[in-house]
């Protein structure tokens, strides 16, 4: 076997499990207990943090080091590196410039069948929000993330948005989310005593950071579901508080582009029905009506009563 392969080789399976026997490395490769030692050694001048284990076998036990070594990636997941790369535009953390130069860089390397499957993956990334999401720095979402993982009371200043900066925020932080271009940070508020989520690009982080905490249960016992209900009004439960049906004298293609997670009924080539939910009646009305025809109401009642505000107010508005 050729040095460069053996060493990759090597490589590849110091990277695959914590501890290695150098009996079993030997046996795996094929070559002499020597033979490991010196290609051991050849990785540590390469760069790589290599330590040796005790015990009866005696191993070893590749490490992060003070330095980025050469790295090794086999062929799928050099893919899904360029692919996270060219998608990295939408991450809202201002890293575009660099993910261009990454990928630049990794193509370089790329042997020709590699570059070839990452031609045909040529992708153009468009925001699933039109609004333009305001950027975080790379070191705010490290230091956020940084207290997540050691789970140590996280303080910070905050704005309000409208550049005011709220008295200084101590926190529990137990969760930092991505959703829509904006980043997001869930976290036990220790002044409210109560969960809060923030906005990253909002927070500038305090050093140093506070004691040790014991994570709470999050609600709903997953953030996922958690944040998705806030964001819908609820406190605990993914769902709208207000919930409702119509019939849209609109054919079911005309609507189901635009219907969002609403449920869409084909009711006829020039009828469909679409039950849809939002944070309050009006808003579910007004929503029912930019898609421009005539509606009938289903239910409820309280739909019902909602399009009658809106009636009264837009002739009120039409006759000042």
């Amino acid at each position: 076997m050729a040095t460069t392969t053996r060493l990759l080789n090597l490589l590849s399976l110091l990277q695959t499990r914590r501890d290695w026997p150098g009996a079993l490395l030997a046996e795996r490769l094929d070559i002499s207990h020597r033979t490991v030692r010196r290609d051991i050694d050849r990785l540590r001048e390469m760069g790589y943090s290599i330590a040796a284990t005790m015990g009866p076998d005696g191993g070893y036990r590749l490490d992060a080091g003070s330095e980025l070594p050469p790295l090794l990636f086999d062929d799928d997941q050099v893919i899904a590196l360029a692919v996270a790369l060219q998608a990295a535009t939408l991450t809202g953390v201002g890293i575009e410039e660099d993910a261009v130069r990454a990928l630049t860089t990794v193509r370089q390397v790329m042997p020709s069948r590699l570059r070839h499957r990452l031609d045909a993956l040529t992708f153009t990334t468009i925001s699933t929000d039109s609004s333009d999401a305001d950027s975080v720095s790379p070191e705010v979402l490290v230091a956020i993330s940084a207290a997540v993982r050691a789970r140590e009371v996280l303080r910070f200043d905050y704005s309000n948005g409208n550049s005011e900066i709220t008295p200084p925020r101590r926190v529990e932080p137990h969760h930092l989310v991505t959703s829509k271009r904006r980043w997001y940070l869930v976290a036990w508020d220790l002044e409210r005593d109560d969960w809060r989520i923030f906005r990253a690009d909002r927070i500038t982080p305090r050093t140093p950071n506070g004691p040790r905490f014991t994570p709470k249960a999050i609600p709903s016992g997953d953030v996922s579901e958690y944040v998705a209900a806030r964001f819908k009004g609820s406190e605990h439960i993914n769902k709208w508080p207000c919930h409702g049906k119509v019939v849209l004298h609109r054919p079911a293609s005309y609507v189901l582009p635009f219907a969002g997670d609403g449920i869409v009924e084909d009711l006829g080539p020039e009828q469909c029905s679409l039950e849809a939910g939002s944070w309050s009646w009006t808003a579910l009305a007004a929503s029912f009506n930019r898609f421009d025809t005539d509606i009938d109401v289903v239910g409820p009642a309280e739909l019902n009563h909602a399009f009658a505000q809106l009636a009264a107010r837009n002739a009120a508005t039409a006759a000042s």
